[in-house]
């Protein structure tokens, strides 16, 4: 390899990822965060590539558990054992170094899902006649009834929406597609939007597919789709507790506790693994007492 071997490295790397695996563009800008905190660290002990050993690599990830969350800690464990596998498939390095070095145990939290009654209270208070607003009560309406991610709803395009059918084409993650049901209500709101707000947004200088777009006509980003359910939720009383994610746990939850099969919740999501899908199985402290109480017949026995 050249004299900036590190460099070298981690660029094939990305377009293995990016090409074979088919990474989406988040998911390879969190695997060049990743490495560069790596390879920084690398460089500073200046070590190269072909001489990094176990107790290297250990080091590193020992120097990150001050700073950063375990999820990060490991995720970035997981960046560098990619880099190393890919190196030693490839042939550029003899050994994987990384295989004996532990990942810090993540705790999995039951998901801060809304009850159905603050959903119904964030929904009822995006009001108002005015484009922004008939948009932002579209997003959010669609956020909840199809369980999107946040990025699959700001690349979303008029041709996705089948609303006569009742179904949207969503692109997940990894570019996989997959058809989403959405709920009369959505449907209604998204309908009222496209029809009364978005061409007053979109500008016809600047016509293009996006469903959501910004005051300028151009598609919503991801950081104003934030802002905007940020902003709705402390509208609707729920502090900053809400986010898109938070109504895409609420979407799951809500059908798995009305009885919805665990993996037709699976395909809505667009889980891999339906093992990702079942933390929303998992009953709250609340929710598990106040069923015993009810079932359990010595639950109130004095």
């Amino acid at each position: 390899m050249s004299a900036d071997a590190w460099s070298e490295l981690v660029a094939e790397h990305r377009t293995w990822l990016a090409v074979e695996r088919g990474l989406a563009a988040s998911s390879l800008a969190a695997y060049e965060r990743d490495l560069d905190r790596y390879v920084s660290f690398m460089r500073r002990r200046k070590v190269v590539p072909a001489a990094v050993g176990e107790a290297d690599v250990a080091a590193y990830v020992s120097s990150l558990s001050p700073h950063y969350a375990p999820a990060t800690v490991a995720r970035g464990v997981v960046s560098v054992r990619s880099l190393h596998r890919f190196a030693v498939e490839e042939g550029i390095l003899d050994d994987d170094v990384t295989a004996a070095v532990g990942t810090p145990r993540v705790p999995q939290g039951i998901p801060k899902a809304l009850t159905e009654s603050e959903v119904e209270s964030l929904l009822g208070a995006a009001t108002g006649d005015d484009p922004r607003a008939m948009r932002d009560r579209a997003m959010l309406e669609v956020l909840y009834a199809g369980g999107l991610r946040i990025s699959e709803l700001v690349q979303l395009d008029r041709p996705d929406l089948a609303l006569d059918d009742g179904v949207a084409r969503v692109v997940g993650k990894g570019d996989k597609e997959r058809i989403v049901p959405i709920g009369r209500t959505a449907r209604e709101s998204v309908r009222a939007y496209l029809a009364e707000a978005r061409p007053a947004l979109a500008r016809s200088t600047r016509a293009h597919d996006a469903v959501f777009v910004n005051t300028r006509g151009g598609r919503l980003s991801r950081q104003a789709c934030w802002a905007i359910v940020r902003t709705a939720g402390e509208r609707a009383g729920l502090g900053r507790r809400l986010s898109p994610h938070v109504l895409r746990h609420s979407c799951a939850t809500h059908m798995i506790e009305r009885g919805a099969d665990i993996r037709v919740v699976q395909e809505l999501l667009g889980h891999a693994s339906l093992s990702t899908t079942q933390v929303y199985t998992r009953v709250s402290p609340e929710r598990l007492r106040a069923v015993y109480d009810a079932a359990h017949p010595r639950a109130r026995a004095s």
